[in-house]
């Protein structure tokens, strides 16, 4: 797919390889982005506690991963039939007390392995509007359709985003020196803002996040946002909600992405994981015909050399 006016990209000189260990957190973007390391058979972890939205959100959890938080009855609510944490989201919640805790604990083990662990950190940042419960004064993650009369809204300034985002790449820093922090800025547009609102937002992520990378190390940008709204700049390029990209424009970030930040060397094997699941993915015509049974055999075949020197790869 060629467009006029391309957003640049730099090829990175740190790629991703299938040696690489990735930890995608933030919007619902990054799970579109996870969803093609999935396919692709990257190792790959996206959100344990589920899609957070914002940069404090974001640094919070990254926080309590860092000191390995244990959460507690005094973190979690009941509501509406569920136990619900402001700070992860409603994906996350459980009609069992216990099962809450012990999967939001599970989420900081997880998260504080892969801290010292991961090769490259893609964090995607969706909004700056946040809500503020209203009794504790603390910012959440997620409402929980809590009624909107026990939080107030207000938007993070620059300086705040900044904050954050230093705060996280520290954070990194202090267990894993020398993983890359790949920073995005989600293209999904939260209308429900305003329309005025949302470019409010964006703006404020971008002049944040832009601010603190000037001051780090081992920190990138990729440019989501910019090739959807300048490069794409069509709104057949969303989802019939006119908010998400559609697999379109995914398919089409997910293809400049490569060009920068995956390696060369793997393109072989991953055309050959993605020819394997098509192939995976066929239904024949006849089950137990002679043909259908030497298709398989050739398929696990190739699988079987495939796993010779990528013995983590997993197929079904």
């Amino acid at each position: 797919m060629q467009f006029t006016t391309p957003v640049p990209v730099i090829k990175s000189n740190f790629p991703i390889s299938y040696d690489s260990k990735i930890f995608s957190l933030g919007s619902c973007f990054a799970v579109n982005m996870a969803e093609k390391f999935d396919h692709f058979q990257f190792r790959n972890e996206v959100n344990p506690l589920g899609i957070l939205f914002h940069p404090q959100a974001l640094e919070r959890f990254m926080q309590s991963a860092s000191e390995k938080k244990s959460f507690t009855e005094t973190d979690i609510f009941y509501h509406n039939e569920r136990w619900h944490c402001f700070d992860a989201h409603s994906d996350v919640s459980h009609s069992d007390k216990e099962t809450l805790l012990t999967n939001l604990n599970n989420a900081i083990v997880l998260t504080h392995d892969y801290l010292k662990t991961a090769s490259h950190f893609i964090i995607t940042l969706g909004t700056a509007w946040v809500y503020r419960k209203s009794d504790s004064g603390n910012l959440v993650a997620n409402c929980h359709k809590v009624p909107q009369r026990e939080f107030s809204k207000e938007v993070l300034g620059v300086d705040d985003i900044s904050r954050s985002i230093c705060h996280i790449v520290e954070l990194i820093s202090q267990h894993n020196p020398n993983a890359q922090t790949i920073f995005t800025v989600s293209p999904v547009r939260h209308i429900k803002d305003g329309f005025a609102e949302n470019q409010r937002s964006k703006s404020h992520l971008l002049a944040g996040l832009h601010s603190a990378l000037e001051n780090t190390g081992n920190c990138h940008y990729f440019p989501s946002y910019e090739i959807v709204m300048d490069e794409l700049r069509d709104y057949r390029f969303y989802a019939p909600d006119m908010i998400h990209p559609n697999q379109v424009a995914i398919d089409y970030i997910w293809e400049k992405f490569v060009s920068c930040w995956i390696s060369e060397n793997v393109s072989a094997d991953m055309n050959e994981v993605d020819a394997i699941r098509k192939a995976l993915a066929h239904k024949p015509f006849n089950p137990d015909s002679e043909q259908h049974r030497k298709f398989v055999s050739a398929v696990e075949n190739r699988i079987r050399k495939l796993r010779e020197r990528l013995p983590f790869l997993g197929f079904s």
